[in-house]
């Protein structure tokens, strides 16, 4: 099988993409249409939900997220390009997901949110939408330096039992085609995204999963050290671009 995928690779007609570019240029145009129209992308019924859970209190006895942080278009407004970032009171990296599970935890004293689960995916695409259009800007502390770099050896070392990693596909051979399908780069721009093969949202951590089941790997588990870091070096290594959530993938 590794065989069979290098080899496509090698006779892919698609030059390698010289410079940064986000996926959404790699679809076809009804597809990027559909991402650049809210009426039309199904990722802003994921926004919404998001938006009347923000309001929302957990408990009658307890505070919604708008009492603590009030209008999120303002109190939001480019955070998401600023994780995952290192929490003191961890010792650790934590991405946007988790800082809104320890928050509902607590601040709210609410129950945890289920990692892929809709209610933390819809807050967080609702937070995350705040930012849509604000360049990625990841922390530069010692903590989260150590991260990225920990995230760069996983993303740089071969996994599974195909023997691939993650630059083979997304540095080496970005911009060819695999059956058919163009390879992207792999920046995190639009999550948590719509994808067409789940027909819902889901975070860059199933992403990432979805990957490394593709090369017979075993994934780690969602919240894992090793996903924050992968995050952080992605995060790191899109500085600059713009953030696109709620985006489209086939």
């Amino acid at each position: 099988m590794k065989r069979i995928i290098l080899a496509l690779l090698a006779c892919a007609s698609v030059a390698g993409a010289e410079e940064r570019r986000s996926g959404l240029l790699d679809m076809r145009p009804e597809a990027q249409a559909m991402q650049r129209d809210d009426s039309m992308n199904p990722g802003m019924l994921w926004v919404l939900d998001g938006e009347a859970l923000w309001g929302r209190k957990p408990t009658p006895a307890t505070q919604s997220c708008a009492d603590c942080h009030g209008d999120a278009a303002v109190s939001m407004r480019d955070v998401a390009a600023r994780y995952p970032a290192f929490d003191i009171a961890r010792g650790a990296a934590i991405d946007l997901a988790g800082r809104i599970i320890q928050c509902r935890e607590t601040r709210q004293g609410a129950a945890p949110l289920a990692r892929e689960g809709q209610e933390l995916l819809a807050l967080t695409s609702f937070v995350a939408h705040q930012s849509r259009g604000s360049p990625i800007a990841p922390p530069d502390d010692a903590g989260m330096r150590a991260a990225r770099a920990q995230g760069r050896e996983i993303f740089m070392t071969r996994l599974g039992q195909l023997d691939l990693s993650c630059a083979q596909c997304h540095d080496d051979h970005a911009g060819q085609r695999l059956a058919g399908s163009i390879i992207p780069q792999g920046h995190p721009t639009g999550y948590p995204i719509y994808r067409l093969e789940w027909q819902g949202v889901g975070s860059l951590q199933r992403r990432l999963r979805g990957c490394m089941v593709g090369v017979r790997a075993e994934p780690f588990a969602y919240g894992s050290a090793e996903f924050m870091a992968i995050e952080a070096y992605l995060m790191g290594r899109a500085r600059g671009m713009v953030l696109e959530t709620p985006a489209i993938r086939p």
